[in-house]
């Protein structure tokens, strides 16, 4: 009886240890899956809204968030003391931005200047990162739909619905260098259906840049400058030049900037722009941005 006891002992002894073993070689797997998903890293904030002033920065809005933004700009300065130096105009966009993924985002807008409707997609394939998968930038694919609803400037002739269209894509490419600086570059390709003047080109090409240096937890310092290439826009046009700072308030984002550009739609600024910064042709504004989250994310 005594060995059959000892037989049986060992037999429990046997199995624990199996088990034991086989538990550890279980959790040193997870152990190493883990560390594998710790060691990708992934850049975030490279900038604090999904606009940099007027450009599309590297950021996407979250899925399942819906970014309400409000965007205003006044007079142009050098008006003088009569229009109180440009406070007693004003410019409005009333846009929302919602992401279906962390990695496409949608949004539509509308701008008082040319009673301008817009809509856009972007779609982010490439995501900064380092540790087990290194990525040095992070690149987005951005296109833009706009329609000017202005009244026809002469309804007695035969005029085209298509007339009032235009198109805009972008390819937004940047990187976080640290926690206080951030740089972008972005191609862009405009199309307008109609000029005004065969001077003009229907086709505009042109290259933005845009970097965010942090001031403080709160604070950061925003550039803007986009460059027309030449012999595609009548004289008197000029490029697109801002600058501004981000207050960050919680859930909200204020965008307080200078710009010599009227239209806060990506055709309007890059082919539009006349304001002279040399001579107080420059625009006070401001952004503020207010996130909702109308959809929690799944978590496995």
């Amino acid at each position: 009886m005594i060995k059959g006891l000892v037989i049986i002992l060992v037999y429990f002894a046997v199995l624990i240890s199996i088990n034991e073993v086989s538990t550890q070689n279980t959790d040193l797997l997870s152990m190493i899956e883990e560390e594998e998903e710790e060691q990708i890293e992934y850049a975030f904030a490279a900038f604090k809204t999904n606009r940099v002033i007027n450009m599309h920065s590297l950021e996407s809005t979250s899925e399942g968030v819906l970014d309400v933004k409000i965007s205003h700009r006044f007079g142009m300065v050098n008006s003088g003391p009569r229009e109180l130096f440009g406070l007693d105009a004003a410019t409005v966009r009333l846009g929302a931005d919602y992401g279906l993924t962390d990695r496409i985002t949608i949004g539509f807008g509308r701008s008082s200047f040319q009673k301008t409707y817009d809509g856009y997609v972007k779609y982010k394939f490439l995501r900064q990162s380092s540790g087990a998968k290194k990525m040095p930038i992070t690149a987005a694919f951005w296109a833009n739909t706009a329609i000017n609803t202005t009244p026809w400037r002469n309804p007695e002739r035969r005029n085209y619905f298509t007339s009032r269209l235009y198109y805009t894509f972008q390819l937004i490419m940047g990187r976080k260098f640290s926690d206080g600086f951030s740089l972008q570059l972005s191609p862009t390709l405009v199309h307008r259906n109609l000029v005004e003047t065969t001077a003009e080109a229907n086709d505009v090409y042109a290259l933005g840049g845009a970097s965010r240096i942090k001031l403080s937890n709160r604070v950061a310092l925003n550039f803007e400058y986009i460059y027309v290439f030449p012999d595609q826009l009548a004289d008197g046009f000029r490029n697109s030049l801002s600058i501004g700072f981000d207050i960050e308030t919680g859930g909200h984002v204020f965008q307080l900037h200078f710009t010599n550009s009227t239209s806060m739609v990506e055709h309007g600024f890059i082919t539009t722009t006349t304001g002279n910064w040399l001579k107080g042709g420059v625009h006070f504004g401001f952004n503020v941005s207010r996130v909702f989250t109308i959809k929690k994310p799944d978590f496995d």
